[in-house]
This record gives structure tokens, sequence and C-alpha cells, in this order.
């Protein structure tokens, strides 16, 4: 008798797996509109639209470094019909800087590792440097004068600007905002100098000639922006960051349809005009072994054992 109920729940399973998605389906994104995420999230929404035949609805929820759209994600039904994007600040280092009201690591089932990309040092265009090393000397030079914002305490960014004081022997403020598209538009402003912030938000300000490169943190250039160096080339040795994006279910959703969502997004980062979207927004796809739920479980673990004791070393405090 209870063989037969679990048999006849397994099938249940795999019948809804089958079927699924018959509605809308919600992609939380955990900041406001207008940043790299958020673009990302768009553009994939509409590819699985196409493959799933159904609308992917974006939610912006910003704050919190990205914990509360997290958050909500953590709580929503099961159901494979919410989806959580996000990159590693927000499901990985916010663990390490918040007493978050759920696991990280155990509230959400990984569904793939996306991608990754190296993140850019831009200023403000009337900022009296031209390059890396001019950057770098007039920061010297006005030391706690200058700012750079940041999407969120303890975010890549904010991390990636505490190793450039310690590698430069710099010091600034850091002005923190609900994501990188509010920080944008202070620096369109002028109300900050610069940003280190995935190089994907900046694509169309560098089009328009609206902010000012320095840098790119990647091991190579970007084939979309080949005129700006790494910061190895441009005065900064050894100095690499990088911001890896995943996408999450809630705790619980059926296997089947978890896989499901796996391969759809196997399907999708295999198509030659992504890949080409993907070049364009100088984000690599991760290679095809890595995409599995079971490597992006293994990698957000790892991540989160490297990056957690370095925040509490930093003494870095969620504000």
């Amino acid at each position: 008798m209870l063989f037969a109920a679990v048999l006849a729940a397994a099938s249940m399973r795999s019948a809804a797996a089958d079927d699924y998605p018959i509605r809308p389906i919600t992609m939380i994104v955990p900041f406001p509109a207008g940043g790299a995420t958020d673009t990302l999230a768009r553009f994939l929404g509409e590819r699985l639209n196409a493959v799933l035949k159904q609308p992917v609805v974006i939610e912006n929820v910003g704050g919190a470094a990205g914990s509360l759209g997290v958050g909500r994600a953590v709580r929503a039904s099961p159901d494979g019909y919410t989806l959580s994007i996000g990159t590693s600040t927000t499901h990985m280092l916010t663990g390490g800087l918040y007493a978050l009201p759920f696991d990280l690591l155990r509230d959400l089932e990984p569904v793939i590792l996306i991608g990754s990309e190296p993140l850019l040092i831009v200023g403000r265009k009337d900022l009296p440097a031209d390059d890396l090393r001019q950057l770098i000397a007039w920061l010297k030079a006005n030391p706690d004068k200058a700012s750079v914002g940041i999407a969120g305490v303890g975010a890549t960014g904010h991390l990636t600007g505490i190793s450039l004081q310690k590698e430069t022997g710099t010091r600034f403020q850091f002005v923190p905002y609900r994501g990188n598209g509010p920080a944008m538009q202070d620096l369109l402003a002028e109300q900050i100098d610069f940003m280190i912030e995935p190089s994907s938000n900046f694509r169309s300000l560098l089009a328009a000639g609206s902010v000012k490169p320095f840098a790119i943190t990647g091991r190579t250039r970007l084939r979309s922006s080949p005129d700006i160096p790494t910061a190895d080339e441009a005065g900064l040795p050894g100095f690499f960051a990088s911001l890896w994006y995943g996408l999450w279910v809630p705790k619980g959703t059926p296997k089947e349809i978890v896989a499901k969502l796996n391969a759809v997004m196997v399907q999708v980062l295999a198509d030659p005009k992504v890949k080409a979207r993907f070049e364009e927004l100088g984000i690599e796809i991760t290679e095809l072994a890595q995409q599995s739920p079971e490597a992006l479980r293994a990698f957000q673990k790892q991540e989160a054992e490297r990056w957690w004791p370095i925040m509490k070393a930093s003494g870095i405090k969620a504000e």
C-alpha cells in the first residue's frame, strides 16, 4: 500500500514536470531595474519564454545588497513558478555579512551557474585622471575625499574597492546604493567620483562617452571594449576580480522541474545568438561540464568558504 502511494506521488510529480509550465513564471531580480543583473534577467527571460512558451515576468526587489529579493524567492511556493536570478553578491557574499532569516546554501535549490564577468573601474567624465596610474595618484593626493558608489555593503564592488585600497595604499569613501542602477545615475550626475562594478553595467555609457574607463579587472581585455586595458596591464599587477551569475528556485521545488529548467537553460546558453549577446555584455558563459545544479551547489559552498572569513577579518558591517 505504501509502495503504491509513493509510486502514485512520483507519477504525479513526473506528470507535473511534463506539463510544466502552464502559466507565467516570475523571475526575481534582487536589484532595481537598470543594472547588470536586471539586463541579463530580461534577456534570459525572453529566451526562456521562447522555449517554454510562457511569459517570464521580471520582478525587481532591491535592498540590503540583494538579500531582500533573495528572501522573497525563499518564501515563494516551491512549484517552479518563481525563479531567483542573482550573483556572487546576492547568493553568497551576503551570507557572510547579514544575519539572514534564511540559509543561502540550503533554502534555495540551484539550477545553473550561468557565467561570470570582470569588473570595470570607471570614473565621472571630468575626473582629473586619464588612466589607472593617474587615478591612483589622484586618490593618494586626496585621501578620504574621493567617493566610490557600490551596489550595497559587502557586495563584490565593495570588496574589490577594499582590495584596491590595500593594494595601492589609498583611502576613499564608499557610498552604498540599492543597486548599480541608482549608483550609475549619481555617477552621471557627478555626485560620486567612480565605481568598480560589473562591466556589463557600463556598456551604453561607454558607447555614449558618458564615463571615463580606467581598467578591467579580468585577466584578458573585453572583446566588446578592446581598448580598455586590464588592471594588470594598466599598472596594478595581479589585480583580478569577477562577478558570477546563477539561477535558483525555492527549496522543495520538484527535482523533475529543476532538471527541466536546467535542461532549458543549457539549451539557451548553447544558442549562438545568446553566446553573441553574452560576448557583447562581457559575460563568459560557464563551461558545459559546470552547468549542472550540483556544480553550482559545490561552487557556491566553495566561494562562501573562501570569502566569508575574509569579510569577517575585514570588519565589514551591514548598514
